[in-house]
């Protein structure tokens, strides 16, 4: 298919590398994200990765961003309040959260990874680490530096356009 011709179609032109080539990638996204999904469900070790993706997103950004609010947990992800609310609540009733008063306006309430959901998420991220270190076993620290690079900007750029942005454009790369 020529450009000429994909624009008088109202579609976009065939990017370099063809349509082979995106076909690929389209099918190798999709296979990382099943096996992904089935490698969360197996894991490594007693720990078997057994938190699932939303709380493990959620421990995982308090823990590096310390304690916030519903509203600005549900920003910084990129999704909804009140999906952040329903998310949190398994957490806060299990222990892993907990809120607390925000220290700058007593009324105000602010989720806090507690002790046991740091710990929790440490056990998770050992799991995870050790699983990363299989998956790899035999590549460089080049190659495994370069394969996050990529995925960082290919995370970054689907957050960009979930977010509305032109193509090119992102905002700070998603920690989640």
């Amino acid at each position: 298919m020529t450009t000429t011709a994909s624009a008088s179609r109202g579609t976009s032109p065939e990017p370099p590398g063809g349509r082979g080539l995106l076909d690929a990638l389209q099918h190798q996204v999709a296979v990382f994200a099943r096996r992904a999904e089935q490698t969360r469900l197996g894991g490594v070790g007693q720990v078997r990765n057994s938190m699932d993706r939303a709380a493990y997103l959620l421990l995982n950004r308090l823990d590096l961003e310390g304690p916030m609010g519903v509203k600005a947990l549900a920003a910084g992800m990129g999704i909804d309040s009140s999906t952040v609310t329903r998310q949190v609540a398994p957490l806060v009733d299990t222990g892993l959260v907990k809120r607390t008063s925000h220290p700058e306006d007593g009324r105000a309430v602010v989720l806090q990874l507690s002790p046991r959901g740091l710990a929790k998420l440490e056990e998770v991220r050992a799991s995870r680490r050790e699983l990363m270190a299989q998956v790899t076993d035999g590549w460089t620290e080049s190659e495994r530096e370069s394969f996050c690079t990529l995925l960082t900007r290919f995370n970054t750029a689907l957050s960009a356009r979930q977010a509305g942005l032109p193509a090119g454009e992102t905002e700070t790369p998603p920690t989640s």
